[in-house]
């Protein structure tokens, strides 16, 4: 299964959907999880952070969610997502 964990775009949102240390249980379950560029940067997570825990980075939005089976967001997604 791929579950993808988008950038939030609410501009008060400063929370990501997934911690590295949750992607490192996802992939443990022999999951792949792909994370958006920069997701993580308002919560001081580094894609280098998701990489190291075993993440794609996806380059934006479309290129992340391609053929995800669940994808994982705070907020619900916006009309032109």
């Amino acid at each position: 299964m791929k579950i993808a964990i988008p950038l939030e775009t609410a501009d008060f949102e400063h929370r990501v959907a997934a911690s590295a240390e949750t992607v490192k249980k996802f992939i443990a379950l022999k999951e792949i999880v792909c994370v958006e560029k920069s997701a993580g940067q308002k919560s001081d997570i580094r894609d280098d952070d998701y990489q190291n825990a075993g993440a794609l980075i996806g380059e934006d939005f479309e290129k992340t969610v391609k053929d995800a089976d669940l994808i994982l967001k705070i907020n619900a997604p916006d009309e032109k997502e």
